[in-house]
């Protein structure tokens, strides 16, 4: 199956460094693709939010278990979000779920309509100029 693609969305800190901000894009669903989270984990402090949009009835999101991690034996997790809802889900144990291209994958039951996107605080080191 080929997975549709979303990136991490990263606002940008206002000059005090108080407070990010920045327009955030969702994309639509396509059940039968389900998404992929492109660098889900490169965030920093585990800040990344996933929030799902969901226009319809009530439907499991699940989140497919990794490949890295003993703890990927855990297996996928299937949670309901209510219909005509918008549901931000902070995955607390991240690495349960991290494949080895860093993504997360998320499925989506069918009948699901509505769209998704992923927000963090950016994570890395400023090269030495």
């Amino acid at each position: 199956m080929a997975r549709d693609t979303i990136t991490v969305q990263e606002p940008v800190l206002d000059a005090t460094k108080s407070v990010a901000s920045g327009k955030i894009t969702a994309q639509a669903v396509t059940v039968a693709n389900g998404i992929e989270i492109e660098n889900a984990v490169e965030n920093k402090d585990n800040s990344l939010q996933i929030t799902v949009i969901n226009t319809g009835a009530k439907k499991a999101v699940t989140f497919k278990a990794g490949d890295v991690y003993p703890n990927a034996c855990l297996g996928d997790l299937s949670i309901d979000v209510d219909g005509s809802a918008t549901t931000v889900f902070l995955l607390h144990d991240i690495s349960r779920f991290e494949r080895k291209d860093k993504s997360v994958y998320v499925d989506f039951e069918t009948g699901f309509t509505g769209s998704i996107y992923a927000v963090a605080k950016h994570a890395g080191i400023r090269k030495l100029s």
